[in-house]
């Protein structure tokens, strides 16, 4: 993969390639992207940008004040493979042509300011962050809305629901039960080669992958992992990811969703996220002595997590559907505690051995409906926060909760019951975000006030399907 500018404009020279594709990220979390002939783009594209109307994109720009540049990243560079027409794909991020500056409400940009806090703050150079996001295949999905009207229907070969539904062929019985879907061989998993070739196509696309396999819910839950990488980079990796696995989906006639929750009564999709910080080349997250082998660092890091989760939710769980998955009973973090092994909590303490590089914690609450960006600056602002004024994040949680009275497990706090209570929370508590320079006071309003007008309010106004089972013949 190229590395400079050069070495890109190299790359299209050698293999001959017409169209330049610059893909970038709009506010709550969905690539864009536009294709130009292979002579539009010069050196100096990747310092001064590729001019655009930013008026269109969602949570930007007013129309009165919308041009905008898109600016390259020539680390990010990898050949298409879903385009028939050889294509090189760039990631970039935006900038304001008539003062050059970097824009305020580019999440790619904040995620860069993040990293950049952190050095200045000479707590660590580099943030290291490592996402597992899950996600649902499904061979059919119908869902509209009108005012006489509201439904959605999705459908899996693999759903326990269709265990007694007539198939071509017949119906060979081969579906996870409920709860049940966790590394099944085939022929109950059948999207092995679909997987396989997900993998594998991410890793032409520069992503340094790992693994993959089946997830525990029915109908089509399922995981790829990549090696985890510095803050910027990994987010770059899940935008890869969530766009090379939806294409190959396409191919085989499927459909992907990172929907949190779209199946009732079954375990939904998170995005368990990794993260540590390192100074010149060592690991800080480890402490021979600490719980779990944490250092003091660490264990702050924890309690800035936890002290600012319920506001950090209203990004990394940024849908009115991610409030559908963190409910108990289905393997969901909801209890705002840390453990080394219990993954009912917020925080976890993955295994790591005597290997102080492998050190980190996991925070288990996020899902992939957030902008990666965003979400892994606000969590890293909150860690610096909780190291910064030394917060104590209590004592671990290693009991089995089911164990605990009502009383004792009234004691342990829990993330919010939804959007609308997250974004409430991030109103109160926002200055680890923006007393840094990080994140703006006006990003701040602006996507509490997207997020009301936008999702909120509309879902308050609309008939849930379920109400017409509880109240039509009150």
């Amino acid at each position: 993969m190229p590395e400079t500018p050069q070495e890109v404009l190299k790359m299209i020279r050698d293999e001959d390639i017409k169209i330049i594709d610059l893909k970038f990220i709009d506010m709550p979390g969905i690539w864009q992207h536009c294709s130009f002939y292979y002579d539009q783009i010069e050196e100096a594209s990747f310092d001064e940008g590729v001019p655009f109307d930013g008026s269109s994109i969602r949570g930007w720009k007013a129309i009165n004040e919308s041009d905008m540049a898109m600016v390259p990243d020539p680390t990010t560079a990898w050949i298409d493979p879903f385009y028939k027409e050889k294509t090189l794909s760039m990631i970039c991020s935006i900038k304001e042509p008539r003062t050059g500056e970097y824009y305020d409400r580019d999440p790619r940009t904040i995620a860069k300011k993040a990293v950049e806090y952190l050095a200045t703050t000479g707590l660590g150079d580099t943030a290291y962050f490592g996402p597992e996001a899950e996600f649902f295949v499904f061979e059919d999905v119908r869902f509209d809305q009108t005012e006489n009207k509201g439904f959605y229907y999705v459908d899996s070969i693999e759903g326990r629901w269709n265990s007694g539904a007539e198939e071509p062929g017949g119906n060979l019985g081969y579906k996870p039960r409920y709860k049940e879907g966790y590394f099944p061989v085939a022929p109950t998993d059948t999207l092995q080669d679909i997987r396989t070739e997900m993998l594998l196509t991410m890793a032409e696309c520069g992503v340094p992958i790992e693994k993959h396999h089946h997830e525990v819910a029915t109908g089509g839950q399922n995981e790829l992992g990549f090696r985890f990488a510095t803050l910027v980079q990994a987010a770059d990796y899940l935008m890869t990811y969530k766009y090379v696995i939806k294409n190959v989906g396409k191919k085989y006639g499927k459909t992907v969703t990172f929907m949190p929750k779209p199946l009732f009564n079954d375990n939904g999709s998170g995005m368990h996220t990794h993260q540590s910080i390192w100074k010149d080349g060592k690991p800080l997250f480890w402490g021979e002595s600490g719980y779990a082998n944490l250092s003091k660092m660490a264990l702050n890091y924890i309690g800035g997590i936890l002290k600012h989760a319920p506001a950090l939710l209203a990004l990394t769980n940024p849908t009115t559907n991610s409030y559908k998955r963190l409910v108990p009973g289905f393997e969901a973090p909801v209890n705002l505690a840390y453990s080394q092994g219990n993954r009912s909590a917020s925080v976890r303490i993955p295994l790591s051995g005597t290997n102080p590089k492998a050190k980190r914690l996991e925070f288990r609450c996020p899902d992939a409906t957030c902008n990666p960006y965003l979400a892994f600056a606000a969590m890293l602002c909150a860690g610096i926060d909780g190291i910064k004024n030394e917060i104590d994040p209590g004592d671990p949680l290693d009991v089995d909760i089911y164990d605990l009275s009502p009383e004792e497990l009234s004691k342990i706090p829990s993330t919010p019951g939804s959007l609308e209570a997250a974004l409430e929370h991030l109103e109160k508590d926002n200055a680890f975000l923006t007393e840094s320079g990080v994140f703006t006071e006006d990003f701040i309003e602006n996507w509490i006030e997207y997020k009301l007008d936008n999702e909120v309010n509309p879902l308050r106004l609309r008939p849930h399907p379920y109400e017409f089972s509880l109240y039509y013949d009150v």
